[in-house]
Parts: structure tokens; sequence; C-alpha cells
């Protein structure tokens, strides 16, 4: 069986090699001008191959994070009435837990020199809003009412992404996001889950 792709790279690494070309592309030219073809042709593998792994190339930055906020999203919703702050954070807390420096850590720390900061901005807020929700849901299955059940949502959404967002910033190798959001959570930790 042929375990290699048209390169001679090991399928397994295709989506590694064409996050590594796409992210090499946009420090090189900026991500506006940066196409599927240029990435594809970079890592040597096809245009079918990039889409198997990312719908777009703003997916590039952003798959490893949105798999993890997938999972959070399930089990946030699986709380049901079992939700509180506790079991809430440390859902939120595997989001960032491990998380070694990848596509959007290499972006958000270099957002100007790759032209994206617009892009950035606007992809954020579409996850904020995702795990914004999630949490929302789960206070509000809780039995927490509406309006403070969106503030818990929108406080620790925020406290997640901004805990990325300021590790990737500050070098991904000088500490861990987990010790950043532990900091960021300490601050939602003034708005109770309870009154």
């Amino acid at each position: 069986m042929n375990t290699t792709g048209r390169a001679g790279r090991p399928k397994a690494s295709s989506r590694e090699t064409l996050a590594e070309a796409a992210c090499e592309l946009f420090l090189e030219q900026g991500y506006d001008a940066t196409s599927v073809a240029d990435i594809t042709q970079r890592a040597g593998v096809s245009r079918s191959s990039f889409f198997n792994y990312f719908s777009s190339k703003g997916d590039v930055l952003w798959s490893g994070v949105d798999a993890r906020i997938a999972r959070a999203v399930d089990a946030l919703d699986a709380l049901g009435p079992r939700a509180d702050g506790a079991s809430v954070r440390a859902i939120l807390a595997g989001i960032v837990h491990d998380f070694e420096p990848d596509p959007l850590a290499l972006a958000l720390r270099n957002s100007a020199a790759m032209g994206l900061q617009d892009e950035l901005e606007r992809d954020t807020g579409v996850r904020h809003a995702r795990l914004s929700a999630a949490v929302a849901r789960a206070a509000r299955g809780a039995e927490i009412d509406v309006v403070r059940a969106d503030i818990l949502g929108a406080a620790h959404a925020t406290a997640v992404l901004s805990s990325l967002r300021v590790w990737a910033e500050e070098g991904a190798g000088q500490g861990s996001p987990d010790a950043v959001l532990r900091e960021a959570l300490g601050l939602v930790y003034d708005l109770p889950w309870s009154i």
C-alpha cells in the first residue's frame, strides 16, 4: 500500500506540512496575497489534499483550537443542571492545557507581519461567540437567569481567548497558557456563578 503523498511525504504529515507552508508564506508575502494554490505548491501536495484537512486558508490557523473548542462545547452541553463555576472552568482549562505553539500562536505573535489583524479579529469573534453561547447555555441549564448567564458566557470565553493571545504574543516558549488562563479566570471569579 502506498502511504506517500504526491511529493513523497507521508500522508500523516500533510496537515503539518500544509500548516508550515501556509505560515511561511503568510510571513513572506502576507495573508491576503497567499492563495491555497501557493500553499499546496509550497507543501508539495495537491489542492484536494489541502481541502481534506482545511476548509479555507484561515482554517489552517484555527483548526487546532477549533477542535479543542468543539470538545469543550460538547462537555459544557453535557453538564445540564450539574453546571457550576468549577466544572465550567475545568472544561475551559482543557482548551489551553498542553497547548503547544501552533499556526495560531505564530499568527497571533506575528499578526502585523502576516497582515492578519483584521482576519484574526473577525475569526476570534466567531470562536468567542461559539464558546460564550456554550457557557451561557450551561449556566441557564443550572437555572441562572438569562442576563447573568450571558455575562458569564462572555466573560469566560474572553478569558480563554485572551489567554491564548497573551501567551502567544509574549512568546509561546515563555510560559504556559494554563497559567495565563488561571490568572484571567481569577478576574472572572469576581463575577460569581450564582448570587
